[in-house]
């Protein structure tokens, strides 16, 4: 209906002012699309540069490993070619020692006892659920798929598997959290070693009755055993685990010290803050370092048919695990608890899970992950320095999914029918394996070995598996730093409230601080204001 005058009547129903809405936003977005310019997309250009560098260097690493694997180079010429990846896993790996303990002092230090306990608490049932399910999806795609159909004599064997017990791997765990020494912390983690000893023996002594001699008694009274025995011992590489076990309670410490602590916050925020810096120089190499690292590695790889059959069949079920796990469940997992777009999220983090699929270490990648998730996502830098360092370290859902697909996969290699109680063993031993994985590359083989020891596996039979290891180990490491920096956004949302308490506690501080000043200052300003009027009587 239409008034007499011939004009609209005034919007009067939700459905009208609805409906204007819509055609409000159509009109503008119609703008928008219209009104870009050559400055838009110079500016977007500019800002996604690392991004776009970091991808085209992937894709220009696999064109060129590609094509020079016809060449046939030799070791030497292959390390000489890969010399430029070397230098940026060197310097990424340089940053992570100062970048571990000045992050998690002052994320710890930043907040109070009870806003740290409850963010530690999401974090780790986060760490537990993703890696539990992660698990899960391992043994129920690797049951459905089999790839372990057929014999093991025709699959290929390469390397050599360190047997290690499942016992002296967990006390290892135990012992790397509590280093004796921290600055051997930074260089060097315990490890069990096995050496063979000789131990005397006494012989019962119905077995010398029949010895003639005295002589011929008391060599047979001593015989000599050899016995296997376990032995301190240590390999090169930082002991993450002890130095996130002694910051957080260094943290802890600070943060309680309130005032006195004070000097030790600014210290450690500088220090972070400085090395955030030096990530930043460093993120502009990171483009070329990527391309040799990833192509250099398709020209050392052996020949592609030796990956053939059951090993290609186990590389397609790994693939689809971690593709579940990282493209479905993951997002959801942030969508149901958070309730926003997680495809946004993804798309801050491009940088990071490229950088982890050149480097292979969840470790190394730790500088461009906290980059990425402060400055372009926008996430807390509190809860950044508490969850990434922690997740980097313990949370390795790639790695927990694959450990139990491939135990399974040697079982079916080895026709070897596993009951309900053997896959629950499994599962279990693959996630606390997952948690004692170092974030270097490889880490899982040696991992591995606890989880087929539990369920009477060869071990060996790893071999079967390690040509392939090299390019699944990217995949899963992918997965990992997915899966700390999807948990440090999920933690951040779950924490909203203690960070704006606390903000509120240290606004009201600030202010009793400056009103305590206001008295001061003002005796301050009247004595300034008094001076020119001295001068002037002098005058």
């Amino acid at each position: 209906m239409t008034k007499g005058n011939g004009e609209d009547p005034k919007p009067g129903s939700r459905m009208e002012r609805i409906q204007q809405g819509v055609r409000k936003r159509t009109l503008l977005a119609k703008k928008k699309v219209q009104s870009i310019t050559k400055d838009d997309v110079k500016s977007y250009l500019m800002r996604n540069a690392f991004v776009l560098f970091t991808v085209v260097a992937v894709i220009l690493g696999v064109i060129l490993g590609f094509s020079l694997r016809s060449y046939k180079m030799s070791y030497r010429e292959v390390k000489y070619f890969s010399f430029p990846g070397e230098l940026l896993m060197r310097m990424l790996q340089m940053l992570v020692l100062p970048l571990i303990v000045s992050s998690l002092v002052t994320g710890i230090a930043a907040l109070d006892s009870k806003a740290s306990g409850k963010m530690g608490v999401r974090a780790v049932v986060y760490y537990m659920s993703t890696t539990i399910i992660a698990v899960l999806i391992g043994i129920i795609i690797v049951v459905i798929i089999h790839p372990g159909k057929g014999t093991k004599e025709n699959m290929h064997r390469e390397g050599k598997i360190v047997q290690v017990t499942a016992a002296d791997a967990f006390l290892d765990l135990i012992r790397n959290m509590f280093p004796p020494n921290l600055v051997e912390a930074c260089f060097k983690q315990f490890k069990t070693n096995y050496e063979k000893r000789k131990f005397k023996v006494a012989v019962p002594p119905n077995d010398t009755s029949i010895i003639s001699n005295v002589s011929e008694a008391m060599e047979a009274l001593t015989r000599m055993k050899e016995e296997i025995v376990p032995v301190p011992g240590s390999v090169n590489g930082v002991n993450a685990l002890g130095l996130v076990v002694f910051s957080i309670s260094f943290g802890l410490v600070i943060g309680s010290m309130r005032e006195q602590g004070q000097a030790l916050k600014d210290f450690f925020d500088s220090l972070n803050e400085a090395i955030m810096r030096l990530v930043a120089l460093i993120m502009w190499y990171a483009p070329l370092g990527i391309l040799f690292l990833i192509a250099g590695k398709i020209v050392e790889m052996e020949d592609m048919g030796v990956i053939g059959g059951q090993l290609a069949m186990y590389t397609v079920t790994v693939i689809i695990g971690l593709l579940i796990h990282a493209v479905i469940v993951l997002p959801l997992l942030y969508f149901v608890i958070t309730r926003k777009n997680p495809w946004v999220f993804i798309g801050g983090l491009i940088q990071a899970l490229v950088t982890a699929l050149g480097t292979s270490s969840s470790s190394a990648t730790l500088p461009v992950t906290f980059k990425c998730l402060e400055e372009i996502n926008g996430v807390d830098k509190r809860v950044t320095r508490f969850v990434l360092p922690v997740g980097a370290t313990i949370n390795m859902d790639g790695t927990a999914l694959y450990e139990a697909l491939a135990a399974i996969f040697i079982a079916q290699v080895n026709n070897f029918d596993l009951n309900f109680g053997q896959i629950i063993t499994i599962s279990i031993t693959a996630t606390a394996a997952s948690i004692g994985a170092a974030g270097i590359p490889q880490a899982g083989l040696v991992t591995m070995v606890i989880v087929l020891t539990s369920v009477g596996l060869p071990t060996d039979d790893i071999t079967l598996i390690i040509a392939v290891d090299w390019f699944l180990d990217r995949l899963r490491t992918t997965t990992n730093v997915l899966g700390d920096s999807i948990g440090a956004g999920i933690v951040e949302h779950l924490s909203r409230h203690e960070l704006k308490n606390r903000d509120a506690e240290m606004g009201n501080s600030v202010i009793e601080e400056n009103e305590m000043k206001k008295p001061y200052q003002l005796i301050s300003q009247e004595n300034e204001n008094e001076k020119p009027i001295d001068s002037e009587t002098k005058m």
